[in-house]
């Protein structure tokens, strides 16, 4: 019997949802994880120089970016019995109210362990001007069958 894990190729694409964030769905992310730091919500403190960036306004949460790639990783693989397990990103650029942003992935490596498969993705996420916002690499496991 040949299950998803055995077709899956490597190179394989993943998209997941657009996201566009407004002044509202970065309040709300403020409230919702109690990070209520002014570089979400105080345009005039965010008019200020820090170091050599200057944003010219609020900017989104970078656990949003995260958010919208495990959401990508979570739909796509748990149809198929898959499990996201594993993510680490880095945040590239600011998002700001505005933007439309999208998370893309790519399996770069398959591998067969004594326990469970795995697999590698390559994961960024790249703003309404092509420009990749936050890359990062993510681990999902296929557990193998328990035999009947």
């Amino acid at each position: 019997m040949t299950d998803f894990f055995d077709t899956l190729k490597v190179n394989a694409k993943i998209e997941g949802p657009s996201f566009a964030p407004t002044r509202e769905t970065i309040r709300q992310f403020c409230e919702a994880s109690l990070d209520f730091n002014p570089l979400h919500l105080d345009d005039n403190y965010m008019q200020e120089n820090f170091g050599r960036s200057n944003f010219g306004g609020i900017i989104m949460h970078g656990m949003n970016n995260f958010g919208l790639i495990t959401r990508m990783l979570t739909d796509w693989s748990y149809e198929h019995g898959g499990i996201h397990r594993r993510l680490e990103t880095r945040w590239l650029m600011p998002v700001k109210p505005g933007d439309t942003i999208r998370p893309y992935g790519e399996v770069i490596a398959k591998l067969n362990t004594t326990r469970s498969r795995w697999i590698t993705v390559k994961v960024e996420v790249k703003n309404q001007r092509d420009e990749t916002v936050a890359v990062g690499e993510a681990h999902l496991e296929f557990p193998v069958a328990a035999a009947a």
